[in-house]
């Protein structure tokens, strides 16, 4: 199945963990009720430092303070993107935020599974570093069947590694949901 993600990059460094990507004061929302879930997306990534923002001091949140959704759809990340607790909310506050995919050149291993069990967020691998390589606005695109990014910023584009059935599992929705559709359970 081709999946094709276009939309602006946000960019963070190293090591971005799970309370950096949905802080624990902001863990007091229901997650069914849709007035209140939506708050998750408002506080997606409002943890993360300055320093592995990508972003000048001060720069801008990855959800404005008065929206419920980002205006970005991709997150460009490094090393051991998810790390931290094994908190199903992370992967969830992303998709509520409206962003699609990651891309990263690692994930914690938990993260990378609930991101993908729960069909919240695509999570892309890369073979480089793309947090030299984009800037946090930049237009990008991700092509799944090509297993390339570009950005159209720069004109450039990088490998990403291949998914196999990932793609699919999330836009099901979920493991038990593809899991149901291909008669496995």
């Amino acid at each position: 199945m081709s999946k094709i993600i276009k939309g602006k990059a946000f960019v963070v460094g190293n090591d971005i963990d799970t309370d950096q990507i949905i802080p624990a004061e902001h863990l007091v929302y229901s997650l069914e009720d849709p007035e209140e879930k939506r708050f998750y997306g408002r506080y997606a990534l409002s943890g993360v430092p300055d320093d592995k923002s990508g972003l000048p001091q001060g720069g801008i949140p990855f959800t404005d303070p008065d929206k419920f959704e980002s205006e970005y759809s991709i997150i460009i990340g490094g090393k051991n993107f998810g790390c931290g607790s094994s908190r199903e909310h992370a992967p969830f506050a992303l998709q509520v935020a409206g962003a699609q995919a990651v891309v990263a050149t690692g994930y914690a291993r938990i993260f990378f599974r609930n991101a993908v069990d729960g069909g919240f967020i695509i999570p892309y691998e890369s073979h480089d570093d793309l947090v030299e390589n984009f800037s946090t606005g930049d237009e990008a695109e991700i092509d799944g069947e090509l297993n390339i990014i570009k950005n159209h910023t720069t004109g450039k584009s990088y490998p990403l590694k291949k998914l196999g059935d990932v793609v699919d599992i999330v836009d099901a929705g979920g493991i038990f949901k593809y899991a149901a559709k291909h008669g496995m359970i």
